[in-house]
């Protein structure tokens, strides 16, 4: 009971043999833990929009935008116009008074 006992280095050929027996441990014990639970089929809401109505919705959405656009520029283009006839009415009402 007194005995010492010693390290002893492991060889290459030992560590790889255990390394390939742990490997086909793993892979025996593989499919016990990864067992997958049967999937049931998803159940449709009846809120959920549909792939036409979605197209649908972002195309009336599309539209909305590009309305709001033109809406837009048109009134600048407006505003444009207008200040610019002001400004070359009073250069013109200026100018006769001179």
């Amino acid at each position: 009971m007194s005995e010492i006992i010693k390290p002893e280095a492991i060889s290459r050929r030992k560590a790889l043999s255990l390394i390939g027996f742990a490997a086909a441990l793993g892979l025996a014990a593989a499919p016990t833990l990864l067992t997958v639970a049967d999937a049931d089929a998803q159940q449709t809401d009846t809120g959920a929009m549909t792939g036409t109505e979605r197209r649908q919705a972002r195309r009336t959405a599309r539209t909305e935008r590009r309305q709001a656009r033109r809406a837009g520029r048109t009134e600048r283009r407006t505003a444009r116009r207008t200040g610019r006839t002001e400004r070359r009415e009073e250069r013109q009402g200026s100018e006769e008074k001179k």
